[in-house]
């Protein structure tokens, strides 16, 4: 498990490819392997890898196997590019964000940055179905930082996006000041609010039956949808 608080920046110093694999070589942030051991978990851009081998004081080596490399930006990396990493959370740490599980559900692309004074904002749009787990003040994981949604847009046929703002010390820690529009990021949806979100729909399907569709056409003419009635339900 990781906490979502990002405890600081890697480079890529090696890419390998390998049958079925890619492996990587991480310089890591000074201090960071302090302890650190093979078979360690380590959440990079939010993916969670687990150490290989360790080259020297500062250098770790992990393998990413393909179903990986299709679901996440780990793909895309080489030598000398930058990436968000933290080590699994002990027993009785603090969970300054929330509880991740480094299990990338889908990628988001950057849609929009803007700059106001003292901020940083992000707009990333997001495929269906995943938009129906994302709701304003909630919580999510881009590029394994935990983040609070600002603003939460949903689409005809399930997309959508999202915004989130950071602040001059997030922008420090983490690699988000480097993104550009256009650039890919690794999404975890919030595991509590999607079982919320998932039991609501089972119930309704239960209750509703048929009259389903005629109460999502309705939902589309007010321009609501029904994952929009599972909000009131999800923890605060």
């Amino acid at each position: 498990m990781f906490t979502g608080i990002v405890q600081g920046i890697a480079t890529v110093a090696e890419v390998a490819e390998r049958p079925g694999l890619r492996s990587l070589r991480l310089a890591l942030p000074r201090g960071f392997a302090a302890g650190l051991a093979v078979g360690a978990s380590v959440a990079v851009d939010g993916t969670c890898l687990t150490v290989t081998a360790l080259h020297g004081e500062d250098e770790a080596a992990f393998d990413v196997m393909q179903a990986s490399l299709a679901l996440t930006t780990l793909a895309g990396l080489r030598p000398g590019s930058r990436v968000n990493v933290e080590r699994a959370a002990r027993d009785g740490a603090e969970i300054g964000g929330h509880p991740l599980s480094g299990h990338v559900d889908a990628m988001g692309v950057l849609a929009q940055v803007r700059r106001p004074e003292n901020n940083h904002v992000l707009r990333i749009a997001l495929p269906a179905p995943w938009m129906r787990y994302v709701f304003a003040k909630g919580y999510i994981a881009v590029n394994g930082a935990s983040l609070t949604v600002a603003q939460a847009q949903r689409e005809a046929g399930g997309s959508g996006w999202f915004e989130v703002w950071l602040i001059p010390e997030t922008l420090r820690m983490t690699t988000f000041g480097e993104k550009a529009e256009g650039d890919a990021l690794n999404i975890e949806i919030e595991r509590q609010t999607q079982v919320f979100v998932d039991t609501v729909r089972e119930a309704l399907d239960e209750r509703l039956g048929p009259l389903r569709p005629a109460l999502e056409a309705l939902l589309r003419a007010q321009g609501r949808s029904l994952d929009e009635l599972a909000q009131p339900l999800l923890p605060r």
